[in-house]
């Protein structure tokens, strides 16, 4: 329950704007895809469709590159859900974009795949392309487990295709 409640308020709490300048808006990704896209019997195999949102107020530039937090989630045809909180990279490479990513996340099961654990762990690359101002067009592959944590661990490999536009 702890978890539930710390997932949600990290959530809650990437939508908040904490800057002074109204005219930066907020980046807000759409996406969908197939989930347990290398699936070998097929039956967990689905489609995927999710949200995920970004504060550009909240970008850090570092030493390592430029960082956010990162917060979404994705239903599967399967009725299965993830919610996630985390940091994303941001390199950029003219109009292209990579945007490496590390997520802790919810994990509820619905008819789809046991994953062993509630908590389960997103790791993703994309790659985006700017197409219109203020609007990209990305693809990305991401692999969600459970480090071993859970009961069992057998972990799937998900790609998307991701519109972003940033309002």
């Amino acid at each position: 329950m702890k978890l539930k409640f710390l997932l949600i308020l990290c959530f809650i709490w990437s939508f908040t704007n904490f800057s002074q300048a109204d005219d930066v808006g907020n980046d807000v990704s759409f996406y969908v895809g197939t989930f347990d896209v290398i699936d070998k019997e097929g039956d967990d195999k689905s489609s995927l469709v999710g949200l995920e949102h970004k504060n550009p107020d909240l970008f850090k530039d570092t030493f390592l590159g430029r960082f956010s937090p990162i917060s979404g989630g994705f239903l599967t045809g399967n009725n299965s859900a993830y919610l996630y909180t985390g940091i994303e990279g941001q390199y950029g490479l003219g109009p292209i974009k990579i945007l490496p990513s590390f997520t802790p996340g919810y994990y509820h099961k619905g008819d789809g795949k046991e994953l062993g654990s509630v908590l389960e762990f997103k790791s993703e690359i994309k790659i985006g392309f700017d197409i219109f101002e203020n609007s990209k067009l990305g693809f990305s592959y991401s692999h969600i487990s459970n480090n071993d944590w859970g009961d069992t661990n057998p972990g799937v490999d998900n790609q998307q295709i991701t519109f972003s536009k940033n309002f």
